[in-house]
Parts: structure tokens; C-alpha cells; sequence
């Protein structure tokens, strides 16, 4: 599988805030930069170019040294309901007041498994 970055739109770049490099990612995850590309190919992060230059991922997604817990399983769900990485960025960072926050903040409080099953009532 090949390695794709999207090129992301201004609304959602601002809906995202702080973002990291791919190799500020790599060094926070104590990984090489093949080892931190590999978590853009397996799904288990999204980045997306901004103004060229490598690969850029939102700083919310890591945590304590590690991916975001819960966040992987929800990427796949937005994936299999048809989201591409720029739709799927805008949707998690997205503030809905039923939760409330966005999507990403519910994950990084914890609450993963409500996110998931909204994600999964994207694809009905």
C-alpha cells in the first residue's frame, strides 16, 4: 500500500489548530521516521500536507508518548463509511454539542466507544 496525503482545505486547517510534522511524531513516539509513515499507511493516524512538505498530523492525536487510544478504530470506521482523511479530519475536530466538544475530545477524554458508534451511524 502506498503512502497518500491529501492536501487539506483552510476551514479545516483551522478546525485542527496545532499540527506536528511527521518527523516531530516520529521523535515523540521515540520511532523511526519508516516506523512513524508506517502509522499513516496502517491507518492508525491521518495526515495531510500543508503547503507542501512532508506529511503533518494533528498534535490532539498523540498522547502520553503514544497514538491517542481508541483513535485507530475510529479512522477504519470513518474509512469504511466512505470518509476520505480530510473529511474524516473535519468531522473529528467538528464540535457537536451532543457529546459535548468534538469528536476528538470525546476520544481523548476517554469516551471512544460513543465516537466510534456515531462513526459507525455515518455509514446508514
Amino acid at each position: 500500500m502506498t503512502l497518500s496525503v491529501a492536501q487539506i482545505d483552510r476551514e479545516t486547517d483551522q478546525l485542527v489548530g496545532e499540527w506536528l510534522t511527521l518527523t516531530e511524531v516520529a521523535r515523540r513516539l521515540g520511532l523511526s521516521a519508516g516506523r512513524a509513515k508506517q502509522l499513516l499507511k496502517d491507518r492508525k493516524l491521518i495526515g495531510v500536507r500543508r503547503g507542501g512538505g512532508e506529511p503533518q498530523i494533528p498534535a490532539v492525536f498523540l498522547s502520553d508518548g503514544d497514538v491517542l487510544k481508541g483513535l485507530p478504530g475510529t479512522l477504519t470506521v470513518l474509512l469504511d463509511a466512505g470518509y476520505d482523511d480530510v473529511e474524516s479530519l473535519r468531522w473529528l475536530f467538528t464540535p457537536d454539542d451532543s457529546l459535548p466538544g468534538s469528536p476528538v475530545e470525546a476520544i481523548a477524554a476517554g469516551r471512544h466507544t460513543e465516537v466510534k458508534r456515531r462513526a459507525q451511524a455515518l455509514a446508514f
